[in-house]
C-alpha cells in the first residue's frame, strides 16, 4: 500500500469533499469535479481530512489506494487553482486560430486541421502560443497531448507544436563531402 495513501488527505477550508453512492465529489469556489470510486476502495471523511483505505486485502485494492489518493489531491488542487499547459507553435507559415470552441491549425499540410475543445477546458491563443486551462488535470493533459499530436516537433529544424518547457534535441543534417 502507498505510504502517501496511509496519511489522510487534507482538505482546505474553501473546499468540500463528499462521497455518496460510489461517487466522489469535490466542490470548490468556482468548480465541481466528480469521479466514480472503485468498489475496492473505502473513503472516510474526518476532521483531519479524507482517509483512503482498501476494502479488502487484494493486490489491486492496495494499488488503488495510492491511485485514488493521488486523484483526490489533484481534484482538490484543481478546484482551487486551475491546471495550465502552454504549447508553442514553431515554423514558417504555421498558424493557429480559435473559432468558437474549435482550434484551426495551418501546419504545412494540404488541408486545415480542426480540433474540438472539450467541455470544461478553456483555450487561449496569442500569436503562436496556445494556453490550455482547466480544473481537471487529466483532461488538460490529454487535450494538450492531442494538440501536440497534430504536428509533433521534428528533430532537424524544430518545426511543430511543443510544450513550453520541452527541449528538442536537434540532429545534424547531411554533411557536405
Amino acid at each position: 500500500m502507498s505510504r502517501l495513501a496511509k496519511k489522510p488527505v487534507p482538505v482546505p477550508a474553501k473546499v468540500t469533499v463528499t462521497v455518496a453512492d460510489g461517487v466522489l465529489t469535490v466542490k470548490g469556489a468556482k468548480e465541481t469535479l466528480t469521479k466514480a470510486v472503485h468498489s475496492f476502495i473505502n473513503m472516510e471523511i474526518g476532521a483531519e481530512g479524507v482517509q483512503i483505505s482498501p476494502a479488502n486485502n487484494t493486490r489491486l485494492a492496495k494499488a488503488l489506494t495510492g491511485t485514488f489518493a493521488s486523484h483526490l489531491r489533484g481534484m482538490i488542487q484543481g478546484v482551487e487553482t486551475p491546471f495550465k499547459k502552454t504549447l508553442i507553435l514553431n515554423g514558417v507559415g504555421y498558424k493557429v486560430e480559435l473559432k468558437g470552441k474549435e482550434l484551426i491549425f495551418t501546419v504545412g499540410f494540404s488541408h486545415l486541421v480542426h480540433v474540438e475543445v472539450p467541455e470544461g477546458i478553456t483555450v487561449t491563443v496569442v500569436k503562436n502560443v496556445i494556453t490550455v486551462e482547466g480544473p481537471d488535470k487529466q483532461k488538460v493533459g490529454q487535450f494538450a497531448a492531442i494538440v501536440r499530436g497534430v504536428k509533433p516537433p521534428e528533430p532537424y529544424l524544430g518545426k511543430g507544436i511543443k510544450y513550453d518547457d520541452e527541449v528538442i534535441i536537434r540532429k545534424q543534417g547531411k554533411k557536405a563531402v
